[in-house]
């Protein structure tokens, strides 16, 4: 049996498209300060997490448009990132539990970690470019989170002038919203998944499949879901 995501993954893609205008408004008003490049990577190396829909997007083109000779390199930099990420969140936990260091604080030493993302070649180019997430997509233009801006250090925004801004806030509210429509899409009765955030390397190595949705029929224990 095969899942269909088809849906779900229309009302993304239109989420994506709405990011990728944004972006290329603001690059081109603002030239001299939007400096992303080819083979500029920097943004390759930020430790972030992505939603569920995304990471079922993300996966399932992953395995759809790349060989299994070309997947081999990409999880093996996936396996590799994941041992990072646990060790970096761990490290954090104590900071916040042990040191009682407060939230902003872990959150200022998450923003200085660097991990290269599975996706990144020996060639700094994205294995998976057209399928990237939305915070790859509007990373280097200014965005806020939680009622902070942030810019990428590569660009040329000056702190303390106004710019157009992406509310990640508000992206992320629909990417909730999307990933909750993809779990009742699917039939899964597990809808308190659709607040789940995994860095990209944990879901490439995620079989998003009938017994992850809580979906499996209890006729066909043995049955396998192809993506």
């Amino acid at each position: 049996m095969t899942i269909d995501f088809s849906r779900t993954f229309e009302k993304y893609e239109a989420l994506v498209a709405q990011a990728d205008q944004i972006f290329a408004a603001v690059q081109d008003s603002h030239r001299d300060c939007v400096r992303c490049k080819m083979h500029c990577c920097d943004c390759c190396y930020a430790v972030f997490d992505v939603t569920l829909i995304e990471s079922v997007y993300v996966n399932y083109h992953f395995n759809k448009l790349l060989t299994r000779k070309e997947r081999r390199p990409v999880l093996r930099r996936a396996e590799k990132a994941d041992r990072k990420y646990y060790q970096i969140k761990q490290r954090l936990k104590r900071m916040y539990i042990d040191q009682g260091k407060t939230s902003d604080e872990v959150l200022f030493h998450l923003a200085q970690e660097r991990v290269p993302c599975p996706f990144l070649n020996d060639h700094d180019l994205c294995d998976l470019y057209a399928r990237r997430p939305i915070t790859c997509r509007v990373y280097g233009i200014p965005t806020s989170i939680g009622g902070k801006t942030h810019i990428c250090e590569q660009a040329g925004f000056k702190k303390g002038t106004a710019y157009p801004t992406v509310n990640l806030d508000h992206m992320n509210d629909r990417l909730f919203q999307l990933s909750k429509e993809l779990l009742q899409e699917v039939g899964s009765k597990n809808l308190k998944m659709h607040m789940s955030l995994v860095p990209v390397s944990a879901a490439l190595m995620t079989a998003y499949d009938e017994a992850y949705f809580g979906t499996e029929s209890r006729s066909d224990p043995d049955a396998k879901v192809v993506t």
